[in-house]
């Protein structure tokens, strides 16, 4: 690797995936011109009022209304394995009298995007109080008035998130996110599978994952940073500052083995399944998905590195319950409850004191390096490059046309 992390997990507070602090227009893969004019000015309607950032807000129903309706991605969440029920969710409700409607339909930022994005852009209520986007997404609904400010009075727990994410370029001073969890994407196989296949014990690099013998059995991440940061690093560059040469030889690499056929698919979080069922022996994936397959499944850094990034929970414009997602989202910062969902999804914990609390939840897992990484495992990442909206959407264009849409 030609760069790694400074220290810790603060890189990530420096540009988090692709941050996009400086610009008002909007920065995800795929927006039409249109899209761009009404971000530009302030798209987000005005029904019900606006908070101080100029989003729209709802009459807040939550003291009459005991319910949230929250969105997050596949597998990221305590569930207990006998009943299906998810542990601190169950908590909470018994706690605090409020019902919460949990559904895992984040399988990837920009499809989940295009679900909303007309209602969010019209200035409607989007039937969600709580969500789950990675860093460069939420930065975009932020800077487009489609997320609401934080009422940090009724969330003192908020002050739990760990320092090195406590302050971001998107989002300095944490007045609209909390991160739920960071990872880490690499490398995922099953591992008997795999050796069957190949003869290799171990996957460890980019080259193996493109053996012959994998032909037609391996997935890739609909994320582009993802992908191509893994790419792009294999190559003897660095994803966290690359040349567009640099980002064109790492697609030539990725429309080869789609165009051979030894990439099955390219996909969002449904990769999982794939895996499990036996379709897929090996993929590009993300940390504590793979590692919570269990022991037949082994997750790899890329001996030239894998890509270091974060997921935050936003509310958007118009929700009804702002008030009981706060409640929830402080709940989740309690270091006890943080622990206890770390030693589920295997993520790394962005709370203050859970590794204290892990003692009591799961000893085993108080130095787990996934969860509470050291130095040394963030040595081997990177943060993908901040992007302007230019680079942004060429580089997806690029992306798109190598994966044949």
């Amino acid at each position: 690797m030609t760069s790694k992390h400074p220290e810790a997990i603060a890189a990530i507070a420096g540009t988090l995936r692709s941050s996009v602090s400086r610009r008002r227009l909007l920065q995800a893969a795929g927006l039409g011109s249109a899209a761009m004019v009404a971000a530009a000015c302030g798209a987000g309607g005005d029904e019900g009022g606006t908070d101080s950032t100029g989003a729209a807000a709802a009459e807040d129903m939550s003291d009459t209304d005991k319910a949230i309706n929250w969105s997050n991605w596949p597998l990221y969440i305590d569930v207990n394995e006998d009943t299906g029920e998810r542990p601190t969710i169950e908590a909470f409700q018994t706690e605090t009298g409020i019902t919460v409607t949990y559904t895992e339909d984040v399988n990837d930022n920009n499809e989940f995007y295009a679900k909303v994005r007309t209602q969010l852009e019209q200035g409607q209520d989007i039937g969600r109080d709580l969500v789950v986007l990675t860093d460069w997404m939420a930065a975009l609904w932020i800077q487009n008035g489609f997320a609401q400010k934080l009422d940090k009075s009724i969330m003192p727990n908020s002050g739990n998130v760990i320092p090195s994410l406590a302050s971001v370029s998107f989002d300095p001073n944490r007045d609209y996110t909390l991160p739920w969890q960071s990872g880490i994407g690499g490398l995922g196989y099953n591992i008997s599978a795999y050796k069957d296949a190949t003869g290799n014990d171990t996957l460890t690099t980019v080259d193996q994952l493109f053996d012959p013998s994998l032909k037609g059995r391996v997935t890739v991440p609909s994320e582009m940073r993802d992908t191509m940061g893994v790419l792009i690093a294999s190559q003897g560059n660095d994803p966290s500052n690359f040349t567009d040469d640099q980002y064109s030889q790492a697609i030539e690499l990725l429309a080869q083995q789609v165009d051979n056929g030894q990439i099955r698919q390219v996909t969002g979080n449904d990769y999982i399944a794939a895996l499990e069922s036996g379709d897929v022996i090996a993929v590009i994936g993300w940390s504590g998905d793979i590692i919570a397959l269990g022991e037949d499944f082994s997750f790899e850094i890329p001996e030239t590195g894998g890509t270091l990034w974060t997921d935050n929970m936003v509310i958007p414009a118009l929700a009804q319950h702002k008030k009981n997602a706060e409640l929830i989202m402080n709940y989740y910062y309690d270091p006890a409850v943080a622990a206890e969902v770390a030693a589920y999804v295997n993520y790394i914990c962005p709370v203050q004191g859970a590794q204290e609390a892990m003692a009591d939840v799961d000893p085993e897992l108080v130095d787990d390096p996934w969860i509470f990484p050291t130095q040394e495992t963030l040595d081997q990442t990177y943060v993908f490059m901040e992007l302007t909206a230019e680079q942004n959407e060429a580089y997806e264009r690029e992306f798109q046309k190598a994966i044949g849409n």
